[in-house]
This record gives C-alpha cells, sequence and structure tokens, in this order.
C-alpha cells in the first residue's frame, strides 16, 4: 500500500538526516521509497527551503510537479490569513483524490513553522512503525495518510508516470 507520510522534526536540518536514515530503512528492506522531499526552515529566515529527491529520474517530472503543487502552495504563498486559506483550499482540490485532506494539509502548515523541518515521503510496501522506531530520538512527529488501493493508483497515474 502506498503511504504519503510528513515527518516533522524540531530542528532544521534535522530532516535532510532523516533522508539518511529513510534511505538505510530501505535498504533494510522496510519500505520502498518512490520519493521524498525535505523542507527546512532556519530560524530568522521568512520562508523554508524545499528540495526535492525524484528517487526515479524517469519520473522525475511528474513527482515534481506534485511536489511543487504541494510545498509551494504550503510554503512558498504569502501566509496572510484568506490567501493562506486559498491556497490551502486549491492545493486540497488538486490532492483530494490521492487521499491527502484539507485538515491534514492545514495542521502541515501549521506545524511546519519557523525552527523545524519536514521529511515528506511517498512509500510503497512500508513498515512505518518501525521505520518510526528508526527515526526515534531525532524529535520527530509523524503526520500519515494512507492510502487506498485507488488512491494509490491515480496518484501514479497522476503524478508518478505510470
Amino acid at each position: 500500500m502506498t503511504t504519503f507520510t510528513v515527518w516533522k522534526f524540531e530542528d532544521p536540518l534535522a530532516a535532510e538526516r532523516a533522508v539518511g536514515v529513510l534511505k538505510d530503512a530501505q535498504s533494510d528492506g522496510l519500505v520502498k521509497i518512490l520519493d521524498h522531499a525535505v523542507v527546512s526552515w532556519p530560524r530568522g529566515e521568512p520562508k523554508p527551503t524545499t528540495h526535492q529527491a525524484h528517487e526515479e529520474t524517469w519520473r522525475g517530472t511528474g513527482w515534481g510537479a506534485f511536489w511543487g503543487l504541494l510545498l509551494g502552495s504550503l510554503f512558498l504563498v504569502p501566509v496572510i490569513g484568506g490567501v493562506a486559506g486559498a491556497a490551502i483550499g486549491a492545493i486540497s482540490k488538486a490532492t483530494e483524490g490521492v487521499g491527502i485532506t484539507k485538515e491534514q494539509l492545514e495542521r502541515i502548515r501549521t506545524q511546519v513553522t519557523e525552527g523545524t523541518s519536514a521529511l515528506f515521503v511517498v512509500t510503497d510496501q512500508g513498515d512505518l512503525d518501525r521505520l518510526g522506531e528508526r527515526f526515534h530520538g531525532m524529535a520527530s512527529k509523524l503526520i500519515a495518510t494512507n492510502l487506498t488501493d485507488a488512491e494509490r493508483q491515480e496518484l501514479l497515474e497522476t503524478f508518478g508516470g505510470r
């Protein structure tokens, strides 16, 4: 089953370090990474920086569109009341078919703040409990969306090139 997860860290550099833990977990057979992105928001910066991975080059364009839409709408639009709400409303329409709800988007936007970072991951065939154990001690918090088979297929067709 494909899963969209967001791991929040209380350090602006921790999500980047967590990528190594994630890749080790994949090497150990705990998860299959379809793609991931990192958001880092150092203290004193007006907005976060984002980095998209594109695990498989042949699907990079589709995932780039997904991460650009998701991360751009959540973090790079002005955070002035109505504008932020409109951005989340627009992205929730674009992501509702893949199992990411407006409430989850709002939670992500309010929890990933200055001085924190987040690791956004789309995995397949994963054991999130065991992956969470790997992140233990890194001051992480998980926000997860488990996708149904139909949602997985739509996600892959829309953003993954299949």
